[in-house]
Protein backbone atom coordinates (compact mmCIF):
# COMPACT_ATOMS: atom_id res chain seq x y z
CA UNK A 1 0.00 0.00 0.00
CA UNK A 2 1.51 3.31 -1.09
CA UNK A 3 1.72 6.29 1.23
CA UNK A 4 -0.64 9.23 0.62
CA UNK A 5 0.87 12.07 -1.40
CA UNK A 6 2.77 14.78 0.44
CA UNK A 7 0.87 18.05 0.50
CA UNK A 8 2.11 21.15 -1.31
CA UNK A 9 2.37 22.96 2.03
CA UNK A 10 4.57 20.21 3.46
CA UNK A 11 6.81 20.24 0.39
CA UNK A 12 7.10 24.02 0.62
CA UNK A 13 8.05 23.68 4.29
CA UNK A 14 10.76 21.18 3.39
CA UNK A 15 12.08 23.47 0.67
CA UNK A 16 12.35 26.36 3.14
CA UNK A 17 14.50 24.21 5.41
CA UNK A 18 16.52 22.96 2.44
CA UNK A 19 17.20 26.58 1.42
CA UNK A 20 18.22 27.49 4.96
CA UNK A 21 20.66 24.59 5.07
CA UNK A 22 22.09 25.53 1.68
CA UNK A 23 22.69 29.05 3.00
CA UNK A 24 24.47 27.75 6.08
CA UNK A 25 26.63 25.46 3.95
CA UNK A 26 27.65 28.43 1.80
CA UNK A 27 28.43 30.52 4.88
CA UNK A 28 30.58 27.66 6.23
CA UNK A 29 32.71 27.64 3.10
CA UNK A 30 30.89 24.92 1.17
CA UNK A 31 30.46 22.07 3.66
CA UNK A 32 29.12 21.34 7.14
CA UNK A 33 29.65 18.21 9.28
CA UNK A 34 26.91 15.63 8.92
CA UNK A 35 25.97 16.03 12.58
CA UNK A 36 25.20 19.68 11.88
CA UNK A 37 22.97 18.74 8.96
CA UNK A 38 21.15 16.25 11.22
CA UNK A 39 20.78 18.89 13.94
CA UNK A 40 19.23 21.33 11.48
CA UNK A 41 16.99 18.70 9.86
CA UNK A 42 15.60 17.69 13.25
CA UNK A 43 15.77 20.78 15.44
CA UNK A 44 16.07 23.99 13.36
CA UNK A 45 13.63 26.43 15.04
CA UNK A 46 10.25 26.36 13.33
CA UNK A 47 11.50 24.17 10.48
CA UNK A 48 13.18 21.05 11.85
CA UNK A 49 11.32 17.76 12.13
CA UNK A 50 10.84 17.98 15.90
CA UNK A 51 10.38 21.75 15.94
CA UNK A 52 7.57 22.03 13.41
CA UNK A 53 3.93 21.15 13.93
CA UNK A 54 3.34 17.91 12.04
CA UNK A 55 2.23 14.82 13.97
CA UNK A 56 5.20 12.55 14.69
CA UNK A 57 3.96 9.81 16.99
CA UNK A 58 1.35 7.08 16.58
CA UNK A 59 -0.57 5.76 13.62
CA UNK A 60 -1.08 9.24 12.16
CA UNK A 61 2.62 10.09 12.35
CA UNK A 62 5.87 8.57 11.15
CA UNK A 63 6.58 5.97 13.83
CA UNK A 64 5.07 4.37 16.92
CA UNK A 65 6.94 4.41 20.23
CA UNK A 66 6.25 1.96 23.04
CA UNK A 67 4.14 4.40 25.11
CA UNK A 68 1.85 4.97 22.11
CA UNK A 69 0.84 1.31 22.06
CA UNK A 70 -0.96 1.57 25.39
CA UNK A 71 -0.29 1.96 29.10
CA UNK A 72 1.58 -1.29 29.81
CA UNK A 73 5.05 0.01 28.93
CA UNK A 74 4.77 3.05 31.19
CA UNK A 75 3.25 1.02 34.02
CA UNK A 76 6.17 -1.44 33.96
CA UNK A 77 8.67 1.43 33.99
CA UNK A 78 6.76 2.86 36.96
CA UNK A 79 7.08 -0.52 38.71
CA UNK A 80 10.85 -0.41 38.10
CA UNK A 81 11.43 3.11 39.40
CA UNK A 82 8.86 3.28 42.20
CA UNK A 83 11.22 1.63 44.76
CA UNK A 84 13.87 4.24 43.96
CA UNK A 85 11.43 7.13 44.40
CA UNK A 86 10.17 5.68 47.69
CA UNK A 87 13.73 5.08 48.92
CA UNK A 88 14.64 8.72 48.27
CA UNK A 89 11.49 9.99 49.96
CA UNK A 90 9.58 13.24 49.86
CA UNK A 91 12.03 15.28 47.78
CA UNK A 92 12.24 12.71 44.96
CA UNK A 93 11.78 14.16 41.49
CA UNK A 94 11.51 12.63 38.04
CA UNK A 95 12.96 13.96 34.81
CA UNK A 96 11.67 12.61 31.51
CA UNK A 97 13.93 13.58 28.62
CA UNK A 98 11.89 14.08 25.46
CA UNK A 99 8.23 13.71 26.39
CA UNK A 100 6.86 12.56 23.02
CA UNK A 101 3.09 12.97 22.91
CA UNK A 102 2.78 12.97 26.71
CA UNK A 103 1.42 9.43 26.75
CA UNK A 104 4.24 8.05 28.87
CA UNK A 105 4.00 10.77 31.51
CA UNK A 106 0.23 10.33 31.81
CA UNK A 107 0.36 6.57 32.26
CA UNK A 108 3.48 6.57 34.44
CA UNK A 109 2.16 9.20 36.83
CA UNK A 110 -1.19 7.45 37.14
CA UNK A 111 0.50 4.18 38.05
CA UNK A 112 3.04 5.81 40.35
CA UNK A 113 0.07 7.26 42.22
CA UNK A 114 -1.38 3.77 42.58
CA UNK A 115 2.01 2.60 43.91
CA UNK A 116 2.22 5.49 46.39
CA UNK A 117 5.40 6.71 44.72
CA UNK A 118 4.42 10.00 43.07
CA UNK A 119 7.46 12.29 42.74
CA UNK A 120 7.29 15.77 44.23
CA UNK A 121 7.86 17.10 40.72
CA UNK A 122 7.65 15.48 37.30
CA UNK A 123 9.79 17.49 34.91
CA UNK A 124 9.78 17.06 31.14
CA UNK A 125 12.83 18.26 29.25
CA UNK A 126 11.31 19.19 25.90
CA UNK A 127 13.04 21.64 23.52
CA UNK A 128 10.17 21.61 21.00
CA UNK A 129 7.54 24.27 21.75
CA UNK A 130 5.02 22.41 19.58
CA UNK A 131 5.52 19.09 21.36
CA UNK A 132 5.43 20.84 24.72
CA UNK A 133 1.96 22.21 23.99
CA UNK A 134 0.74 18.82 22.77
CA UNK A 135 2.04 17.24 25.97
CA UNK A 136 0.40 19.90 28.11
CA UNK A 137 -2.96 19.41 26.41
CA UNK A 138 -2.77 15.62 26.67
CA UNK A 139 -1.74 15.61 30.33
CA UNK A 140 -4.30 18.21 31.37
CA UNK A 141 -7.02 16.03 29.87
CA UNK A 142 -5.70 12.76 31.31
CA UNK A 143 -4.53 13.56 34.83
CA UNK A 144 -6.35 14.70 37.97
CA UNK A 145 -5.58 18.31 38.82
CA UNK A 146 -3.39 17.33 41.79
CA UNK A 147 -1.16 15.16 39.59
CA UNK A 148 -1.08 17.60 36.69
CA UNK A 149 0.08 20.32 39.09
CA UNK A 150 3.29 18.34 39.65
CA UNK A 151 4.24 18.42 35.94
CA UNK A 152 6.70 21.08 34.82
CA UNK A 153 8.51 21.71 31.56
CA UNK A 154 12.18 22.53 31.24
CA UNK A 155 14.26 24.03 28.43
CA UNK A 156 17.40 22.38 29.82
CA UNK A 157 18.58 20.08 32.60
CA UNK A 158 17.41 20.51 36.19
CA UNK A 159 18.79 23.91 37.29
CA UNK A 160 19.77 22.81 40.80
CA UNK A 161 20.98 19.73 42.62
CA UNK A 162 18.24 17.11 42.74
CA UNK A 163 17.41 13.55 43.77
CA UNK A 164 15.25 11.18 41.81
CA UNK A 165 15.00 9.34 38.49
CA UNK A 166 15.96 10.33 34.95
CA UNK A 167 14.15 8.44 32.18
CA UNK A 168 14.73 8.65 28.42
CA UNK A 169 12.90 6.53 25.85
CA UNK A 170 14.10 6.77 22.24
CA UNK A 171 16.15 9.90 22.86
CA UNK A 172 19.78 8.92 22.32
CA UNK A 173 19.01 7.63 18.81
CA UNK A 174 17.96 11.16 17.81
CA UNK A 175 21.10 12.93 19.02
CA UNK A 176 22.85 14.53 16.03
CA UNK A 177 25.68 12.15 15.30
CA UNK A 178 28.96 12.50 13.44
CA UNK A 179 29.61 10.00 10.64
CA UNK A 180 33.11 8.69 10.04
CA UNK A 181 34.83 6.78 7.27
CA UNK A 182 38.07 4.82 7.21
CA UNK A 183 40.15 5.30 4.06
CA UNK A 184 43.72 4.14 3.67
CA UNK A 185 43.88 3.49 7.38
CA UNK A 186 43.05 7.11 8.17
CA UNK A 187 39.89 8.40 9.87
CA UNK A 188 37.76 10.91 7.99
CA UNK A 189 34.53 12.66 8.88
CA UNK A 190 31.51 12.93 6.61
CA UNK A 191 30.56 16.46 5.62
CA UNK A 192 27.50 17.60 3.68
CA UNK A 193 27.72 19.70 0.53
CA UNK A 194 25.18 21.04 -1.93
CA UNK A 195 24.74 18.72 -4.89
CA UNK A 196 24.47 19.88 -8.49
CA UNK A 197 20.68 19.42 -8.42
CA UNK A 198 20.29 21.59 -5.32
CA UNK A 199 19.97 18.64 -2.98
CA UNK A 200 22.69 17.34 -0.69
CA UNK A 201 25.61 14.94 -0.92
CA UNK A 202 28.49 13.86 1.27
CA UNK A 203 32.20 14.46 1.09
CA UNK A 204 35.04 13.45 3.42
CA UNK A 205 37.44 15.58 5.40
CA UNK A 206 40.12 14.59 7.93
CA UNK A 207 38.56 13.82 11.30
CA UNK A 208 39.25 16.12 14.23
CA UNK A 209 41.02 15.42 17.52
CA UNK A 210 37.79 14.23 19.16
CA UNK A 211 36.51 11.83 16.50
CA UNK A 212 39.80 10.16 15.55
CA UNK A 213 40.68 8.88 19.06
CA UNK A 214 37.09 7.67 19.48
CA UNK A 215 37.35 5.56 16.32
CA UNK A 216 40.75 4.19 17.43
CA UNK A 217 39.17 3.26 20.77
CA UNK A 218 36.62 1.15 18.91
CA UNK A 219 39.36 -0.53 16.89
CA UNK A 220 41.30 -1.40 20.03
CA UNK A 221 38.23 -3.01 21.55
CA UNK A 222 37.59 -4.89 18.30
CA UNK A 223 41.15 -6.15 18.31
CA UNK A 224 41.45 -5.25 14.62
CA UNK A 225 41.30 -2.15 12.41
CA UNK A 226 38.01 -1.31 10.75
CA UNK A 227 38.02 -2.35 7.07
CA UNK A 228 38.99 0.18 4.45
CA UNK A 229 35.89 1.99 3.20
CA UNK A 230 34.00 1.35 6.44
CA UNK A 231 31.50 4.05 7.42
CA UNK A 232 29.40 4.40 10.52
CA UNK A 233 28.21 6.71 13.27
CA UNK A 234 29.91 7.54 16.53
CA UNK A 235 28.98 9.92 19.34
CA UNK A 236 32.23 11.08 20.99
CA UNK A 237 30.16 13.78 22.72
CA UNK A 238 27.89 11.22 24.45
CA UNK A 239 29.72 11.38 27.83
CA UNK A 240 29.28 15.16 27.87
CA UNK A 241 25.60 14.84 26.96
CA UNK A 242 24.93 12.33 29.77
CA UNK A 243 26.68 14.57 32.30
CA UNK A 244 24.77 17.60 31.05
CA UNK A 245 21.32 15.99 31.01
CA UNK A 246 21.79 14.44 34.46
CA UNK A 247 22.81 17.87 35.75
CA UNK A 248 23.01 17.93 39.51
CA UNK A 249 21.52 14.45 40.09
CA UNK A 250 23.08 13.64 43.44
CA UNK A 251 21.11 10.57 44.44
CA UNK A 252 18.94 8.43 42.22
CA UNK A 253 18.84 6.42 39.02
CA UNK A 254 18.96 6.84 35.26
CA UNK A 255 17.13 4.55 32.84
CA UNK A 256 17.57 4.66 29.07
CA UNK A 257 15.50 2.59 26.60
CA UNK A 258 16.34 2.67 22.92
CA UNK A 259 17.18 0.52 19.91
CA UNK A 260 20.78 -0.42 19.33
CA UNK A 261 23.56 -2.90 19.97
CA UNK A 262 26.53 -3.53 22.21
CA UNK A 263 29.69 -2.21 20.54
CA UNK A 264 30.89 -5.64 19.37
CA UNK A 265 27.73 -5.97 17.26
CA UNK A 266 27.39 -2.33 16.25
CA UNK A 267 30.76 -2.19 14.52
CA UNK A 268 30.75 -5.58 12.83
CA UNK A 269 32.52 -5.80 9.49
CA UNK A 270 29.27 -6.51 7.65
CA UNK A 271 27.57 -3.38 9.05
CA UNK A 272 29.87 -1.33 6.87
CA UNK A 273 27.60 1.67 6.27
CA UNK A 274 26.38 2.16 9.81
CA UNK A 275 22.80 2.33 11.05
CA UNK A 276 21.67 5.79 9.95
CA UNK A 277 18.21 5.87 8.37
CA UNK A 278 15.12 8.01 7.94
CA UNK A 279 11.51 7.36 8.96
CA UNK A 280 8.55 8.85 7.13
CA UNK A 281 4.97 7.63 7.47
CA UNK A 282 6.05 4.32 9.01
CA UNK A 283 8.48 3.58 6.20
CA UNK A 284 12.24 3.30 6.56
CA UNK A 285 14.42 5.01 3.98
CA UNK A 286 18.20 5.09 3.55
CA UNK A 287 17.91 8.52 1.86
CA UNK A 288 18.52 10.82 4.80
CA UNK A 289 18.71 13.87 2.55
CA UNK A 290 15.21 13.53 1.13
CA UNK A 291 12.44 15.71 2.58
CA UNK A 292 14.40 17.57 5.28
CA UNK A 293 12.05 18.60 8.06
CA UNK A 294 9.46 16.01 7.07
CA UNK A 295 11.25 12.81 8.03
CA UNK A 296 12.89 11.62 11.22
CA UNK A 297 16.61 10.84 11.15
CA UNK A 298 17.97 8.27 13.56
CA UNK A 299 20.96 6.06 14.30
CA UNK A 300 21.08 3.04 16.57
CA UNK A 301 22.64 3.37 20.01
CA UNK A 302 26.03 1.94 20.96
CA UNK A 303 25.07 0.64 24.42
CA UNK A 304 28.71 0.05 25.33
CA UNK A 305 29.33 3.75 24.76
CA UNK A 306 26.28 4.56 26.88
CA UNK A 307 27.60 2.30 29.66
CA UNK A 308 30.96 4.10 29.50
CA UNK A 309 29.23 7.48 29.58
CA UNK A 310 27.04 6.63 32.57
CA UNK A 311 29.84 5.21 34.69
CA UNK A 312 32.13 8.01 33.56
CA UNK A 313 29.59 10.48 34.94
CA UNK A 314 30.03 8.94 38.38
CA UNK A 315 27.11 6.51 38.44
CA UNK A 316 27.23 2.80 39.18
CA UNK A 317 26.16 0.45 36.41
CA UNK A 318 22.83 -1.16 37.44
CA UNK A 319 22.00 -3.45 34.52
CA UNK A 320 21.46 -4.02 30.81
CA UNK A 321 18.83 -6.18 29.14
CA UNK A 322 16.34 -6.28 26.30
CA UNK A 323 13.10 -4.32 26.54
CA UNK A 324 11.24 -7.62 26.79
CA UNK A 325 13.28 -8.65 29.83
CA UNK A 326 12.87 -5.24 31.45
CA UNK A 327 9.09 -5.36 31.15
CA UNK A 328 8.75 -9.02 32.13
CA UNK A 329 10.98 -8.45 35.13
CA UNK A 330 8.87 -5.52 36.26
CA UNK A 331 5.45 -7.16 36.54
CA UNK A 332 4.22 -7.07 32.96
CA UNK A 333 2.26 -10.26 33.62
CA UNK A 334 0.51 -8.70 36.62
CA UNK A 335 -0.28 -5.48 34.74
CA UNK A 336 -1.70 -7.44 31.81
CA UNK A 337 -3.86 -9.54 34.15
CA UNK A 338 -5.16 -6.43 35.90
CA UNK A 339 -6.16 -4.81 32.61
CA UNK A 340 -7.69 -8.00 31.25
CA UNK A 341 -9.83 -8.28 34.38
CA UNK A 342 -11.19 -4.80 33.70
CA UNK A 343 -11.53 -5.19 29.92
CA UNK A 344 -15.00 -4.59 28.54
CA UNK A 345 -15.00 -7.49 26.10
CA UNK A 346 -12.89 -10.04 24.27
CA UNK A 347 -11.88 -7.46 21.65
CA UNK A 348 -10.34 -5.32 24.38
CA UNK A 349 -8.52 -8.32 25.86
CA UNK A 350 -7.21 -9.21 22.39
CA UNK A 351 -5.89 -5.65 21.96
CA UNK A 352 -4.06 -5.94 25.27
CA UNK A 353 -2.41 -9.19 24.25
CA UNK A 354 -1.39 -7.64 20.93
CA UNK A 355 0.17 -4.77 22.84
CA UNK A 356 2.25 -7.25 24.85
CA UNK A 357 3.36 -9.05 21.71
CA UNK A 358 4.57 -5.83 20.09
CA UNK A 359 6.41 -4.82 23.23
CA UNK A 360 8.11 -8.15 23.89
CA UNK A 361 8.40 -10.43 20.87
CA UNK A 362 11.69 -10.51 18.91
CA UNK A 363 9.85 -9.54 15.73
CA UNK A 364 8.49 -6.43 17.45
CA UNK A 365 10.27 -4.22 19.96
CA UNK A 366 11.26 -6.97 22.38
CA UNK A 367 14.88 -7.51 21.38
CA UNK A 368 15.66 -4.61 19.04
CA UNK A 369 14.98 -2.25 21.95
CA UNK A 370 17.20 -2.51 24.98
CA UNK A 371 17.44 -0.91 28.41
CA UNK A 372 20.39 0.21 30.49
CA UNK A 373 20.36 1.60 34.01
CA UNK A 374 22.65 3.49 36.38
CA UNK A 375 22.39 4.36 40.05
CA UNK A 376 23.96 6.62 42.65
CA UNK A 377 23.40 5.88 46.35
CA UNK A 378 20.20 3.91 45.68
CA UNK A 379 19.33 0.32 44.82
CA UNK A 380 18.31 -0.07 41.18
CA UNK A 381 19.58 -3.55 40.33
CA UNK A 382 16.11 -4.96 41.10
CA UNK A 383 14.93 -3.56 37.76
CA UNK A 384 17.32 -5.85 35.86
CA UNK A 385 16.82 -9.22 37.54
CA UNK A 386 15.53 -10.86 34.34
CA UNK A 387 17.67 -11.44 31.25
CA UNK A 388 20.89 -9.73 32.25
CA UNK A 389 23.06 -9.00 29.20
CA UNK A 390 25.85 -7.00 30.81
CA UNK A 391 28.42 -9.54 29.66
CA UNK A 392 27.82 -8.41 26.08
CA UNK A 393 28.83 -4.81 26.71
Amino acid sequence: MSAPPISDDALAHSERLRAAIRTLIAEAGGAIPFWKFMELALYAPGLGYYSAGATKFGAAGDFVTAPELGSLFAECIAEAIAPVLREIGGDAQMLEVGGGSGAFAADALAHLAALDAVPARYAILEPSADLRERQRTHLAARLPDALFARVHWLDGPMPDDWNGVLFANEVVDALPTPRFAVQGGEVHEEYVVVADDGGFATTLRPADALLTPAVRHIERQRGAPLPDGYRSELLPQLPYWVQAVAGGLRRGAMLFVDYGYPRSEYYRDDRSDGTLRAFHRHRVSPDVFALPGLQDLTASVDFTALAEAGTGAGFEFAGYCTQASLLLGNRLDARLAAHEAQAADEAARYALRQQVKKLTLPGGMGEAFQAIGFARDVDFEHAFLVGDLSHRL
